[in-house]
Order: structure tokens, then C-alpha cells, then sequence
């Protein structure tokens, strides 16, 4: 779910406006649709997911790719539907607790084998976000991060700002 904005006014990267998007009943049905939920079901944390969308985005030219997802949609389409759903679990993210995002922070780390954050959190925000939910992210994550480094003393590190 979206946050609360005036999704007409909420561009997408490529030019396509949200609710256009999110209107097209048949794009939820449609085999590329099904193969991408299949494909981010197998993300087992919120976090993981936003991770993952985020590598997709090329950061040269803001695009995004998925190579199945190519096969299926092209180009064009799967740009859109990636940004779509990077914004989508970016929202949900956003919309856990502070608990939750510790809570399923502590998971991504954990399922990643991985306790410490040695991913640079601020490239994760999509470049739909605007500037108060990009602010209201780092600010958790800084939160979250601090947690983690006292819980685990000196030997968790993070990226600056």
C-alpha cells in the first residue's frame, strides 16, 4: 500500500504516474505480474526486499532490470512495474513500528548470514520517494543501527552519512 499522497501527482521514475499504474486492474494478472510476486515472495524480510529492489536499479541510468522479467514485459514495463514495487515495499516499510523495522532488520541480518550492516542504507530509498519519507528512513535506519551497535559493541559498523 502507498502512503497517503496524491498519487496523480506521484510520478514514477519513467514518467508513469502511480495511480495509473495501480489502476490497471489487468497488470495484476498478467504472467509477468505473477512470475515478480513468485520472485519477491522468496524475499523473506520487508528490508531484504527493499534491498533487493534497490539492486536492481541500475544507478548510472536509473532504470531498472530484471532478466525474467525482461523476457516477459521488455524493457519499458518491467521499469515500471520494478519502481512500482520498490515504492510499494519502500510504503511498507515505512509504515512498520520502530519494533518492526528492528524486528525485521534483525531477520535480514540474520537470514543474510550477515551482522553487519555493511550496505550503504541510503541507496535503497526509491527515486519515487519524496523527501519526508526519505528523511522519516534514515532516520530509522540511524535509529535501528544504533541499536545494533550497542546490542552487539564496537564490532558493528556502518556506512556514514
Amino acid at each position: 500500500m502507498l502512503p497517503a499522497v496524491n498519487a496523480d501527482h506521484q510520478a514514477l521514475g519513467n514518467g508513469c504516474h502511480v495511480a495509473e499504474y495501480l489502476a490497471n486492474s489487468q497488470t495484476a494478472r498478467t504472467p509477468g505480474a505473477v512470475l515478480w510476486r513468485n520472485t519477491l515472495s522468496q524475499v523473506p524480510t520487508v528490508f531484504g526486499r527493499l534491498a533487493f529492489l534497490a539492486a536492481l536499479r541500475n544507478p548510472t541510468t536509473g532504470r531498472y532490470s530484471h532478466e525474467a522479467l525482461l523476457r516477459v514485459l521488455g524493457p519499458e514495463e518491467t521499469d515500471r512495474a520494478l519502481c512500482n514495487s520498490h515504492h510499494q515495499v519502500f510504503a511498507e516499510w515505512l509504515q512498520f513500528s520502530l519494533a518492526e523495522q528492528k524486528s525485521d532488520l534483525d531477520d535480514y541480518l540474520r537470514t543474510a548470514g550477515n551482522s553487519d550492516a555493511s550496505f550503504d542504507y541510503h541507496r535503497l530509498v526509491p527515486p519515487t520517494a519524496r523527501d519526508v519519507e526519505r528523511q522519516l528512513y534514515v532516520t530509522d535506519l540511524e535509529t535501528l543501527l544504533e541499536l545494533l551497535k550497542y546490542e552487539h559493541g564496537d564490532a558493528f559498523v556502518f556506512p556514514e552519512a
